[in-house]
């Protein structure tokens, strides 16, 4: 199933180019993640251009040893430099730090979170906790839920006001996606 992920996820030439040039790349743990991954899933099961309406390009990295904001724009710097051609906005986190930030973006507590992959598995939503790098693929609860359309809470991430938010704007784009209670088999914060 990932394998089938993969070629999907490259049919979005930003993506592909992305993971091409990897190397360049030159973080702890980095991971592109998220929204240009299941949003190009979603536009090619909806018909659409593989990079219909994606805004932004996500990488993940984790530095536990340099927290600072500044350490962080340093690193956004230096891979939007080497990435400045495509013309797309690249965003880059150091999952180290996130739980410094969190609450007062999000009015919401975060827990300190121990790698990139960590931090893959903290996404709202389910069927969007996913992540690649060249020849890898990260999907702490697979893939299938994103070619189903799924929209389900994620408990390790129990906040339904934000969770609600981010259904209604994928909803705007994409109406045939649908909402699911949270699983038994749903990630716990101890797993």
């Amino acid at each position: 199933m990932s394998d089938a992920f993969l070629r999907d996820i490259a049919q979005n030439r930003i993506n592909a180019e992305i993971l091409e040039r990897w190397r360049v790349i030159d973080l702890p743990d980095p991971w592109l993640v998220a929204g240009c991954l299941f949003q190009t899933v979603w536009n090619l099961l909806s018909g659409q251009s593989a990079e219909a309406g994606i805004n932004d390009y996500d990488i993940f990295y984790f530095d536990p040893a340099d927290r600072s904001e500044a350490g962080e724009r340093g690193a956004q710097a230096v891979v939007a430099d080497a990435f400045s051609d495509p013309g797309v906005t690249l965003e880059v986190t150091n999952q180290a730090r996130v739980h410094l930030w969190y609450a007062k973006h999000f009015g919401r507590p975060y827990p300190e979170l121990c790698s990139s992959e960590d931090g893959i598995r903290r996404f709202l939503v389910l069927e969007t906790c996913v992540g690649v790098r060249p020849g890898e693929c990260q999907a702490p609860y697979g893939v299938a839920g994103i070619y189903s359309r799924a929209l389900t809470p994620n408990p390790l991430t129990p906040y339904p006001e934000l969770f609600a938010r981010k259904v209604a704007s994928y909803r705007a784009r994409w109406p045939d996606l649908y909402e699911t209670p949270v699983s038994k088999h749903a990630p716990q914060e101890n797993s």
